[in-house]
């Protein structure tokens, strides 16, 4: 007989570092969105990753106040869609590998909003013929 595993929610600093390192190595892993991670070589990527900690937990625990970057400036997402959907599914998907509960479905949530203002910012910068 199988057993379920249940996976907790997110309530520590410890599970919040488990998501964006786990999130952060697959993006530069990933066949469709390693391209855009790597060409941005210039993240100082321990900054980086120190923001991203910053900035969910403030968002998902309310430590501090909402301080940090959700994506760097400096990974350029193509202007499609399909890379800002494609790095919501992997979010999406790292959350549901780890964690269940509110926050978990907070943070996926808070995601699917950075991925609209991202794709509504991104069809902004096109160019009107």
């Amino acid at each position: 007989m199988k057993t379920s595993v249940t996976r907790p929610d997110i309530r520590t600093e410890g599970d919040i570092k488990t998501l964006v390192d786990s999130l952060c190595h697959k993006a530069t892993n990933d066949t469709l969105l390693g391209a855009s991670f790597a060409a941005a070589a210039r993240i100082h990527w321990p900054h980086y990753l120190t923001s991203q900690y910053r900035y969910w937990s403030s968002t998902l625990l309310g430590a501090g106040t909402a301080e940090g970057e959700p994506l760097p400036e400096q990974v350029v997402m193509p202007r499609g869609g399909a890379h800002i959907e494609h790095w919501l599914q992997l979010f999406s998907s790292t959350v549901e590998e780890y964690f269940a509960g509110s926050k978990a479905e907070q943070a996926k949530q808070l995601a699917h909003q950075m991925a609209t203002r991202l794709k509504a910012l991104r069809n902004r910068e096109l160019p009107v013929d």
